[in-house]
């Protein structure tokens, strides 16, 4: 059975820069923060490493679903379609309950129980992913192309979206088409700490994607010129 990635140096996992050792610190820092969280009495900063901790878990899954899962399906054979079925399975999960939360007020009872759901499914996945998938990645592939993987992975995760949309689909090329336009926005909410209603935000991504899709349009029509 191959091992976990939880147990390797950094040097077995192909460097610092490998997408393997890439995604274990960003596994390591998901647990800082949700343990952060808990520890935590209700209020702002509170609420500060929640919102720090939905920003990290949506970039990376996108960057996962949009970068190497694809790969994994290539390279693993029969059980990579499994694999990661069950992965896109938990993000979708994520996606639905940190959506519900994001609606709800802070002190909300449900609230909060959505908020220990989610976190133990962000656990799940993490195993799920050190024990299971990126050990048979790390069988199928070698340390360059990990490397090149974790480089492309993480530009990637850098203009991903940070928070939940039901209408990105989990896997390319639809993810990485709307995905743009919505990572734009998502952080730009962030930085400015944006409160748009939500037909004001369909507004946004509906002139970001036609504006997304006409530069590939005309891109597509200069090069047959």
């Amino acid at each position: 059975m191959p091992r976990t990635i939880e147990d390797q140096t950094t040097e077995e996992l192909g460097g610092s820069g490998s997408v393997l050792a890439r995604q274990r610190r960003d596994h390591a820092e998901m647990d800082r923060l949700m343990d952060r969280y808990r520890a935590l009495p209700d209020g702002e900063e509170r609420e500060r490493v929640l919102k720090q901790t939905v920003q990290l878990v949506f970039s990376h899954a996108f960057a996962e679903e949009t970068v190497l899962w694809p790969v994994v399906r290539r390279s693993v054979g029969e059980d990579g379609e499994a694999l990661t079925s069950r992965v896109e399975e938990e993000h979708q999960q994520i996606n639905d309950l940190v959506a519900d939360i994001e609606r709800l007020s802070p002190g909300d009872p449900e609230r909060e129980e959505k908020v220990r759901r989610v976190f133990a499914l962000i656990r799940q996945d993490i195993r799920d992913e050190e024990d299971l998938v990126l050990p048979r990645l790390q069988e199928a592939v070698d340390s360059e192309q990990l490397r090149r993987l974790g480089t492309a992975w993480e530009a990637v995760r850098k203009s991903a979206p940070t928070h939940p949309h039901p209408v990105v689909p989990r896997r390319p090329p639809g993810n990485a088409v709307l995905g743009v336009p919505l990572g734009v926005y998502d952080r730009l909410r962030d930085v400015l700490g944006l409160n748009v209603p939500a037909a004001a935000i369909k507004r946004i991504f509906t002139g970001l994607t036609g504006m997304l899709l006409s530069g590939a349009v005309l891109a597509i029509l200069r090069r047959r010129r």
